[in-house]
Parts: C-alpha cells; structure tokens; sequence
C-alpha cells in the first residue's frame, strides 16, 4: 500500500498529502485511521558555518526508490500503521524549498508519531542521496547529515 515517489521538480507536500489522503480513504474507507503523522524537510540556507546558495541533490535510479520502499515495508511491517508514504525532491533545490516529506497513518497517534520518525530518520542514513551544496567558495559534496 505504501508509496513512494521522487520529484525532479518541485514538491508540493501539503497538495501531495491531501491527495495521497483521499485515495487512501477510497481504498480504505472512512474511519479506517485515527491519526496522521507528517514531517516535511526544507532546505536551509546554511550548513557547516556557511551560507548555502543552492543544493543539487543527486540519487542512484531505481536503487534509491528501491532502498525508500524497504524503509515503508520496514515502518508498515515494526508499527501497527495503516499505510505511509515518502515523497522526496532530487536535483536542483533553492532554500525555503521542501525537500522530503513522510507520512504514516495509524488508529492511534503513538504509532504514527513512532513511524514517521523511523521513517525520516532511516532514510537520512540509508537512502542513496548525495547533496552537493553552492557556497561563496565554490561547491562542495556533503560529507554527513545533519543529527536529527
């Protein structure tokens, strides 16, 4: 049931999620879920003491989305959720910009909570995701993520 999509262009996650929540009640029906976790993740205009023009996010086809799908049959097979979903942006991203979004439905909320920050924090260590970043100096390849 899980989804999972990357987006060369922008992503509009509150569109995404409405949408991707209306198909969920046509195929589950009304009531079906008591809770709805979300997290979205923009870019910032800084990392590592410098100003940050742009990012291009580079990932590995196939493999990547691969690797997102485990991380929702994971999430949908360790928490007691109905469904989840991961939507994320590849290439070229300007801060302010949203770049992921994950989601998880559940009856009760601690299972949504639980699972959507498995699912956000698994992917910032597992996912094949390189960022490049613009800074005042030219360009650099980001070695790590950010801790949560």
């Amino acid at each position: 049931m899980a989804e999972v999509r990357l987006f060369p262009d922008r992503l509009e996650p509150y569109v995404e999620l409405a949408a991707y929540e209306r198909d969920l009640i046509s195929r589950f029906g009304v009531g079906q879920y008591g809770a709805t976790t979300s997290f979205v993740g923009s870019m910032r205009d800084f990392n590592e003491g410098d100003e940050v023009a742009k990012m291009f996010l580079e990932h590995y086809p196939g493999m990547t989305e691969k690797v997102l799908e485990k991380l929702c049959d994971q999430a949908m097979a360790d928490y007691p959720i109905l469904d989840c979903l991961i939507l994320h942006r590849v290439g070229d991203i300007l801060p302010n910009d949203p770049i992921v979004l994950v989601a998880a439905w559940s009856a009760h909320r601690g299972a949504a909570f639980d699972a959507a920050r498995f699912l956000i924090e698994k992917l910032k260590t597992d996912a094949p995701f390189w960022k490049k970043e613009s800074i005042s100096e030219g360009e650099r390849w980001v070695e790590k993520n950010t801790d949560g």
